[in-house]
């Protein structure tokens, strides 16, 4: 319903509702931890539910059907909307995406209604905007449904109150069906970091992992065969009027949004490039945490950065092996052509170590460090535990306007850059890999901090030339990165015409990484030669 009536659903028995007052929007945070199948009941008798809960809890069956166009309107729009039964109660609820930088909270509009039809009448529409704006009534249909059996308590815990509903059920989609078995840990009232503190116990409780999914995002998938995408960084949005102490959780909380954002892609190893972003955020929070350290001195993004570079070695192995066979091998393959050389089969032996090496990582991302590191993380950005970490001559620092601390860390690493990169074209790899090295923290800074500059091109074009030369050491280095798998490669029992696509493989990178040489020191003396846009 868009103009003020009820769509009917087939069946709904739906009938006009008093008018009622226009909901509000809602900021909800909560946390989705899965659970094995069987482990509910475990964890409903953990001790720090049984401590700390009002009551036994209720339990309810619900039923939602969620509501979208054919064309997949409100999904491509980042939004959900669902109608859920609990008895003869109905409750509409539109909900949206998580904004950048804060993964776990998502806007709401919620609103009683008389039946499963969708019904708009009490919604905000002017507040809520695209694509409500241009949406004709009529154009909404049931997409799925979820069907639940929930048992909801109320824990107070900390000066919070946090609701927790075990669910167990499933997802419907026509002749598909895939189980529901988990919890959502919502926040009432009171502080956010003691949801984590909550999640962290209940690791210990059972083998649980963070739901980075929604039931919506589950459900559009199972509807449609969606894969989940990958999904590349976003710029944090940091203004002139910030303070360090803004900035560190801007920062910080963007990266691990960006991580997942692109967990599950990496997950289930289809989509090569979800690997990719994972590593890319790794990298990012890695630079945030080094350039963070050097003004604060904090023992704990330490360890993060710790945990994050314990990560990057896992998704290391699966992309290295991702690269290898669906670039490395393609360019030789295509330009020499040889009878005599078996391309295919040098891809063919390479799969088997790069399902070992998805296999571990996916293992990794099940693991209790990794999900303990997620919430810890979570947490600090919320509580702001840098500031405990300071002393009181120190805290007056956590004022320092973000414009200077932005000029402050880019000029130091462009002079490292710099310095790294002294008569160039001498430079042996290991010393043209540090230099790589450098110039992608330089452009993670630069890409953190380009908000302040207000969009302009000089940034974009600075950013774009450190690219190609990033680009350009990488192909550079990808010769010495590569030469590993092709020996593991060597001595598997392979045929003699693999052995000879190894041999090709070889051949051909010795041949470019000499061509290469003179594209590096154009891109190289071009970068010397940019004005930088932060002075």
């Amino acid at each position: 319903m868009l103009n003020g009536r009820v769509t009917r659903a087939p069946g709904s028995g739906a009938t006009e509702v008093p008018a009622r007052p226009r909901p509000d929007l809602r900021n909800e945070v909560e946390l989705k931890l899965l659970v094995p199948s069987g482990g509910l009941e475990r964890l409903r008798e953990a001790p720090i539910i049984t401590r700390h809960a009002r009551s036994a809890g209720t339990t309810r069956r619900l039923e939602a059907v969620y509501y979208d166009t054919p064309e997949r309107t409100l999904f491509s729009h980042g939004l959900s909307l669902r109608v859920r039964r609990s008895g003869r109660r109905f409750t509409q609820t539109l909900k949206r995406a998580p904004a950048n930088g804060q993964p776990f909270a998502r806007g709401e509009w919620e609103v009683p209604t008389g039946s499963l039809a969708p019904d708009f009448s009490a919604m905000p529409m002017a507040e809520i905007g695209a694509p409500f704006d241009t949406l004709a009534a009529g154009e909404l249909r049931p997409v799925f449904t979820t069907k639940v059996r929930r048992r909801t308590q109320h824990l107070d815990l900390l000066g919070a109150v946090i609701e927790v509903a075990f669910d167990e059920g499933c997802i419907e989609a026509g002749e598909h069906r895939e189980p529901l078995n988990e919890i959502e840990l919502e926040i009432k009232s009171g502080e956010a970091r003691v949801l984590y503190d909550l999640g962290i116990e209940l690791l210990d409780a059972a083998p649980l992992r963070i739901g980075t999914q929604s039931k919506s995002d589950r459900g559009y998938g199972l509807a449609f065969g969606l894969a989940p995408k990958s999904t590349k960084a976003v710029s944090p949005s940091i203004t002139a009027e910030y303070t360090l102490d803004d900035t560190i959780g801007v920062l910080l909380g963007t990266c691990q949004h960006h991580l997942l954002a692109n967990q599950i892609v990496a997950e289930g190893g289809r989509d090569p490039e979800g690997v990719h972003q994972m590593r890319v955020a790794l990298r990012r929070f890695r630079t945030a945490c080094i350039l963070l350290r050097r003004e604060l001195g904090s023992p704990t993004l330490e360890g993060f950065a710790a945990e994050a570079k314990w990560l990057a070695g896992l998704l290391g192995g699966a992309r290295d092996w991702d690269v290898f066979i669906t670039e490395t091998v393609s360019a030789p393959a295509e330009a020499l052509q040889l009878d005599i050389a078996d391309f295919e089969g040098l891809r063919q032996a390479a799969e088997p170590h790069r399902m070992a090496a998805y296999a571990d990582l996916r293992e990794a991302l099940a693991s209790p460090r990794y999900n303990r590191f997620q919430l810890s993380l979570r947490h600090w950005i919320e509580s702001r535990g840098w500031r405990n970490e300071l002393d009181g001559q120190s805290l007056p620092l956590l004022l320092l306007p973000a414009p200077e601390f932005a000029a402050r860390v880019m000029t130091r690493l462009y002079r490292k850059v710099l310095h790294q990169g002294a008569h160039f074209r001498h430079l042996q790899p290991e010393a043209r890999h540090r230099v790589r090295i450098s110039l992608k923290k330089l452009r993670y800074a630069a890409e953190f901090f380009q908000g302040l500059h207000g969009g302009r091109s000089n940034a974009k074009d600075y950013l774009a030339c450190i690219a190609d030369l990033q680009d350009a050491l990488g192909h550079d280095h990808d010769a010495i990165t590569t030469r590993p798998f092709l020996l593991t490669l060597a001595a598997d029992p392979v045929s003699p015409d693999v052995q000879r696509a190894i041999g090709a493989v070889m051949g051909w990178q010795a041949c470019d990484r000499i061509a290469v040489g003179s594209t590096l020191r154009k891109h190289w003396r071009q970068f010397k030669s940019m004005p930088v846009f932060w002075s």
